[in-house]
């Protein structure tokens, strides 16, 4: 399996985060890809036609895109049972498409800044992703945080990295002032190893 990846995407992150975690990494070439909405990896179209990482490609099969489908073929290739079971599985299933919503929100934040123009920028725009981001976070504090205490799951990986990036790209937007229990949270999950070798940079 070959993964198009870039190092400072954090869907990309959630990936590797599970191939740590649930001993697959050695099982995965890890091929450098970047690029932006307005110019697209070269030859990434050809693996994912929205030209965007993560794609996971396979031998002799259809290349998978999108984070969270390609973690629910890693979580049932290793047996991981990281989704659960039952009212556990949606639960993980909402909170890893929370921890997502986060990420995009972000994600557009930033496009927003590095592609357009300083006279050209959308200031409300940036400040309604960010209102998105802190309603989330929100949620995840005063809802989630009993299902992201329990064992390791998808919405707790998903979360953990969504959280990394606000720090790595917002951080002086201070995610943490209103979300006092997800803050310890993360600070006990950030120090897992699979957290520690995946941490962005550049």
């Amino acid at each position: 399996m070959q993964l198009y990846y870039s190092p400072t995407s954090p869907f990309v992150r959630k990936i590797m985060v599970l191939l740590h975690e649930t001993g697959q990494l050695e099982d995965v070439e890890k091929l450098p890809t970047s690029g932006t909405p307005l110019a697209p990896a070269k030859g990434l179209p050809a693996h994912n036609p929205l030209g965007k990482v993560p794609a996971l490609a396979r031998d002799g099969a259809p290349t998978l895109y999108d984070s969270r489908v390609i973690c629910q073929f890693l979580d049932d290739r290793a047996r991981a049972s990281l989704y659960g079971e039952g009212e556990s599985k949606w639960s993980n299933l909402v909170i890893e498409a929370t921890a997502d919503g986060i990420v995009d929100a972000a994600l557009l934040m930033v496009y927003e800044r590095r592609l357009r123009p300083d006279d050209k920028q959308f200031h409300d725009y940036i400040e309604s992703q960010w209102h998105k981001v802190e309603q989330a976070v929100e949620a995840l504090d005063q809802k989630w945080l009993s299902n992201l205490s329990g064992p390791l799951s998808i919405g707790q990986i998903a979360v953990g990295c969504a959280l990394g990036y606000l720090d790595f790209r917002h951080d002086a937007r201070g995610w943490r002032k209103n979300a006092g229990g997800l803050d310890d949270w993360y600070a006990k999950f950030s120090e897992r190893p699979s957290m520690k070798a995946t941490i962005p940079a550049g």
